[in-house]
C-alpha cells in the first residue's frame, strides 16, 4: 500500500511541476501568440505521451504483480498439498514461506512467522523450542557445504513418539556469492525407518537362528536343491557347503533311506505336512556313517510354498550310547544269571563226570558214548567257567608276569588245534618288554579266545606280535588271513549270546571284553571280508 501511495505522489508532483514550469517558460520569454499556441499543443502532446508511458508502466507492473501473485498462489497450493515439510528462508535465516504441515509440526499455526528466525519462533513453541533452535545449527552446516545436502533429523512428539525426517536443504546464492535463499524439504520417514528397523531385527533373529544354531539348519528349493545351510554342514558331512549349494543332497544319504526322504520331501511340498523327528543315515566324506534326526517344514512366502526349511540333530553318539546301554543290560542280566547258576552247575557236573568215568573204567562197552558224554560235560564246565567271569567281579590278584611266557604257554595249548585246522601259529616274542601287572590265568583265557577265533576263521596263518607303544603301555597284535567279518557284524562283537559260529554261545568275546576291562586295557577289531582280521590289544604295564 505504501508503495502505491508513493507512486501516486510522484505522479502528482511531476504533473504540477510540468504545468507550472512550462507555462512560466512560455510567458516570460515573450513568445508570439501563434507560437505560444503551437508550444501549448506540443506540451500537451508530450504530457500525454509521458502520462501514457507512466500508465503503461503501471499496467505492466500490475500484470507482473498479478502474475507473481498467481504463481505465489500456485506455489502455496503446491506446498500445502504436499505431505512433506516445506520451508523457505532468506539469506539471514528468516522464514519467508512455509506450508501448513511445517506450521502444524511445530505448532505455530497462529504465529506470524514471516521475517522471523528459528530461534525467534522457538519462543512461541515451548515444546519444540529446542528442535527449532537446532534447525539454525543444521542450516548453517548446509550453507557451509554450499551444495544440496541431506540429513536425518528426529523430532519428538507430545505423545512420546519420535518422528524421523529425511531432510534435504538447498542453499541458493546471489551472483556475487552472498546468501540468497535456503529451501528446506523434509519427508516423514518414520514408518519406513520403523519398518527397516523391524526388518533388521527380524534378519538378525533369522541370522541368530540360522547361523548360530548349534544344529545343522538347511533350506531346499522346489527342485530339491540345497539353497542355504549353516556352517555345521562341514562338521556333519566333512564337505564344504559350497560343494553342495544349488545341488541335491540325496547322494549324502545312505541308499536305504533315499526313497523315504524323497517321499517325505514331496509330501512337505505338495501337502504342507511337516516331517518331524525322522531318523536317517548319511555318509560322510571319509565314508563313515552318521545318524541324524531330521525335521523339515514347508517354507511359505505370500501364501505360496517356495521350498523346505529344516534342521538336523546328530544322534550318532546317542545311538551308540543306547547300544552300549543295551549291551550293559545284557551283561548285567548275564552276570546275575551267572552268579546264581554257575556255582550250582559245577557240583552236579562233578558228580556226573565222576560216575561216567567210573562206568567207563568198569566196562569196555559203549566207550564211544562215554567219551561223547564226557566231552559234553567238559563243554558245560567250560561254559560255566565263562559265566563265572561274567558274574560280579571278585578280588583279582595282580602279579608281574612276562607276556612272552604267557603267549608261549598259550601256543603250547593251541598248537595241536592249529595243526588240526591246518593253520600256522606264529608268536613273535619281544625280549625288550618289561614285566606287566596282570592276572595270568585271565590273560591266558583272553589270548586263547582271540587265537581260537582266528584259527576257526578258515585262516592259513595266525601271527601274534608284541610292541611297546609308550612308557606305560604295551600293544599285542593278533593278525589272521581268514574269512574276515563284515562291518555290520563287527558292531555287535562282544554282545552276550551273539555268535557267528554254528555251535557258539556268544560268551567268548563277552568274557574277553570283561577281562580287558578288568585290566584297564583297550581292544579293537579291524576286519574286511575275505581279507582277514586284526585284533589290537593295549594293556597298561603297571596296575
Amino acid at each position: 500500500m505504501a508503495k502505491k501511495v508513493k507512486w501516486l505522489l510522484l505522479y502528482i508532483i511531476f504533473s504540477f511541476v510540468w504545468i507550472i514550469v512550462t507555462d512560466n517558460l512560455i510567458v516570460y520569454n515573450g513568445i508570439p501568440k501563434d507560437i505560444h499556441l503551437i508550444f501549448q499543443n506540443i506540451k500537451g502532446c508530450i504530457f500525454v505521451v509521458l502520462t501514457s508511458v507512466f500508465f503503461y508502466y503501471l499496467i505492466v507492473k500490475k500484470e507482473a504483480y498479478e502474475k507473481e501473485r498467481q504463481e505465489k498462489n500456485k506455489l502455496n497450493i503446491l506446498i500445502n498439498s504436499m505431505v512433506d515439510f516445506v520451508n523457505f528462508k532468506d539469506g539471514d535465516g528468516r522464514w519467508t514461506e512455509a506450508n501448513e504441515f511445517a506450521l502444524k509440526l511445530f505448532q505455530i499455526e497462529n504465529v506470524d512467522y514471516r521475517g522471523k528466525k528459528d530461534s525467534e519462533l522457538a519462543d512461541f513453541s515451548n515444546f519444540y523450542g529446542d528442535a527449532l533452535r537446532y534447525c539454525e545449527i543444521s542450516d548453517e552446516e548446509a550453507w557451509l557445504k554450499g551444495e544440496v545436502s541431506q540429513c536425518i533429523e528426529e523430532i519428538p512428539m507430545r505423545d512420546g513418539t519420535v518422528k524421523t525426517f529425511n531432510t534435504i536443504k538447498v542453499p541458493i546464492f546471489n551472483e556475487n556469492g552472498t546468501r540468497k535463499e535456503l529451501v528446506v524439504l523434509g519427508r516423514d520417514v518414520s514408518d519406513r525407518i520403523a519398518a527397516e528397523r523391524k526388518l533388521a531385527e527380524s534378519e538378525q533373529r533369522y541370522k541368530s537362528l540360522f547361523e548360530f544354531n548349534p544344529e545343522l539348519v538347511y533350506m531346499i528349493d522346489l527342485q530339491g536343491n540345497l539353497t542355504n545351510v549353516n556352517d555345521h554342514f562341514y562338521k556333519y558331512t566333512g564337505y564344504n557347503k559350497e560343494d553342495f549349494l544349488q545341488k541335491s543332497v540325496l547322494s549324502l544319504i545312505v541308499e536305504n533311506d533315499r526313497r523315504r526322504v524323497s517321499e517325505a520331501y514331496i509330501k512337505v511340498i505338495k501337502e504342507n505336512k511337516p516331517w518331524i523327528n525322522e531318523e536317517i543315515e548319511i555318509i560322510k566324506k571319509d565314508q563313515l556313517k552318521k545318524s541324524l534326526r531330521c525335521t523339515a517344514v514347508p517354507m511359505i512366502i505370500n501364501n505360496e510354498t517356495v521350498g523346505v526349511i529344516g534342521y538336523a540333530v546328530d544322534i550318532t553318539k546317542e545311538k551308540e550310547t543306547m547300544q552300549l546301554l543295551r549291551k550293559t543290560e545284557k551283561l548285567s542280566v548275564v552276570g546275575e544269571l551267572a552268579a546264581s547258576v554257575a556255582h550250582e552247575i559245577r557240583n552236579p557236573l562233578t558228580s556226573l563226570k565222576g560216575f561216567l568215568q567210573m562206568l567207563q573204567s568198569s566196562s569196555d562197552e559203549n566207550q564211544m558214548y562215554y567219551k561223547i558224554m564226557l566231552e559234553e560235560i567238559e563243554r558245560i564246565n567250560i561254559i560255566s567257567s565263562e559265566l563265572l567271569v561274567l558274574a560280579k567281579p571278585q578280588q583279582i590278584h595282580f602279579q608281574k608276569r612276562n607276556i612272552n611266557e604267557l603267549l608261549s604257554n598259550v601256543k603250547s595249548l593251541l598248537e595241536s588245534e592249529a595243526n588240526l585246522y591246518g593253520v600256522e601259529l606264529e608268536i613273535l616274542t619281544n625280549d625288550r618288554l618289561p614285566l606287566v601287572d596282570c592276572e595270568s590265568n585271565q590273560l591266558k583265557q583272553l589270548f586263547i579266545n582271540i587265537i581260537k577265533n582266528s584259527i576257526e576263521a578258515t585262516s592259513k596263518k595266525v601271527q601274534v606280535s608284541i610292541n611297546k607303544t609308550d612308557h606305560d603301555h604295551i600293544c599285542i597284535l593278533f593278525k589272521d588271513d581268514g574269512c574276515g567279518i563284515d562291518q555290520e557284524r563287527l558292531k555287535h562283537l562282544g554282545e552276550p549270546f551273539y555268535s557267528m559260529k554254528e555251535k557258539g554261545t556268544g560268551l567268548g568275546l563277552t568274557v574277553s571284553y570283561r577281562i580287558v576291562e578288568f585290566h584297564k586295557g583297550q581292544i579293537q577289531f579291524e576286519s574286511k571280508v575275505n581279507e582277514g582280521t586284526t585284533v589290537r590289544l593295549v594293556l597298561p604295564i603297571n596296575k
